[in-house]
């Protein structure tokens, strides 16, 4: 294993982020190593990897998000702030078991600048990651996240379907 943490981070305004990051996990899984998914704001159990994931050995995925984030002025603005914060006490947790290889923390780059966590809180976990590789993903990569990053691939929409008239979300491609 790794002498000291890798740091991923998928970001950007295209497609794929979260696509990238499990097949960072399906890679993992494949060399039998401990992985855990923790997605952030997401809430639907319904979607195709999810589906997937749960047949993979040693692979472990934990949704804490409640769904689209309403504006922040809105009540129900603070679940989704718990949650989010339930979601790194997880993190934090499954770090300090040990025997973890990669941990994913999906859309956490989102539930920063949405104001559901801090960076200090995400950079603070960071440094307590040992030995395990930690994937990040999510719109909004924050230069602090940047800079404690080995690797950043920033995702850059060129077309995409939904902005033509030509279809909607599809199933086994956006879910």
């Amino acid at each position: 294993m790794n002498q000291r943490p890798r740091i991923l981070i998928f970001t950007g305004e295209g497609k794929g982020k979260t696509t990238a990051a499990l097949g960072m996990a399906l890679r993992a899984a494949g060399h039998a190593m401990r992985v855990h998914v923790i997605q952030f704001v997401k809430a639907d159990r319904r979607t195709g990897e999810i589906q997937a994931l749960a047949h993979l050995p040693g692979l472990t995925l934990t949704q804490v998000g409640r769904g689209f984030l309403p504006p922040p002025t809105d009540p129900k603005f603070a679940a989704h702030q718990r949650a989010a914060q339930e979601g790194l006490t997880l993190a934090r947790q499954a770090l300090a078991q040990g025997g973890l290889d990669m941990l994913i923390l999906d859309e956490i780059c989102l539930a920063i600048s949405a104001g559901l966590v801090t960076e200090a809180q995400v950079l603070e976990l960071i440094a307590g990651s040992a030995r395990t590789v930690l994937v990040l993903t999510g719109r909004g990569a924050t230069p602090g996240l940047i800079a404690a990053a080995d690797t950043v691939t920033e995702m850059r929409p060129v077309k995409h379907l939904f902005d033509t008239d030509r279809g909607s979300a599809g199933k086994g491609v956006e879910f």
